[in-house]
């Protein structure tokens, strides 16, 4: 690998918040290469990565969330891979988090954060969800059972408490594609109970890391508005729980849906 940590950024359209995301990449206290990845190329994409001096890979084809994330964690030349969102900012002791456990633990295959949402340009404050979230991540944070299959599966059996844009995976150990199924919201949740499965360390470090942008064009607030995250989401808990407990638990789950509205 050329490089040590590479961030993938996933640009769609004409985001009006891509260069915030890349002003946030670059301002990392520990330097990291960047590339953008897109299926939708334009002048907008094409003048903001010459500002900044990144290279822009352009995937042919129709637009989808496994194919685009997918050739954006091929395209980048890294032993660790950050595939960032466009709408997201990153704290700038990102990667220096990302590497000092990578240096404590080479077996790391999946290093994670807390996350803060922001909501027309203001930060949540007590965000209930975020709370439970950080709940069930706490088998993560015991450096003596994240290696173990039954307690990194352990931390997905109640919902998804991972946020993917905070997420980097160790490219050397996973190999390629990342994404293996065919859902179209639930994928990270279905992908990380996999990798669950895999041998390596899960590590989360609890600090607000990344903040997560909630806006009315986010593809998490039209999978809502079309049921298709209600759907899947039902789906993943039916493969991990009896059908009754499937529904019991998605009364809970639709509740957190309010922090997109």
């Amino acid at each position: 690998m050329k490089y040590k940590h590479v961030f993938s950024i996933c640009a769609y359209k004409d985001s009006p918040y891509l260069e915030r995301c890349i002003r946030s990449l670059k301002g990392q206290t520990w330097s990291s290469h960047i590339i953008i990845c897109t299926s939708t190329p334009s002048r907008y994409i094409d003048e903001l990565a010459w500002r900044y001096g990144i290279k822009v890979f352009v995937r042919h084809g129709e637009s989808s969330i496994k194919d685009d994330w997918n050739f954006a964690y091929a395209a980048a030349d890294g032993e660790l891979v950050t595939i960032a969102h466009q709408d997201d900012m990153y704290h700038k002791d990102y990667v220096k988090e990302l590497m000092a456990a990578y240096r404590r633990y080479p077996d790391m295959t999946v290093f994670t954060t807390d996350y803060g949402i922001v909501k027309n340009g203001r930060l949540l404050i007590g965000n209930k969800m975020l709370w439970v979230k950080r709940l069930l991540r706490m088998p993560l944070r015991i450096p003596a059972l994240n290696n173990r299959t039954w307690v990194k599966k352990s931390v997905f059996m109640l919902g998804n408490p991972i946020c993917c844009p905070a997420t980097s995976y160790q490219k050397l150990k996973l190999g390629e594609p990342l994404i293996q199924c065919d859902y179209s919201f639930a994928l990270d949740w279905d992908n990380m109970l996999r990798l669950a499965g895999e041998p390596g360390r899960f590590i989360c470090v609890e600090r607000p890391l990344l903040f997560y942008r909630v806006h009315d064009e986010a593809t998490t607030k039209a999978c809502i508005r079309d049921n298709r995250r209600a759907l899947e989401e039902e789906a993943m808990f039916r493969r991990l729980w009896p059908a009754f407990m499937a529904r019991w638990l998605m009364r809970f789950y639709r509740a957190a849906y309010h922090a997109y509205d």
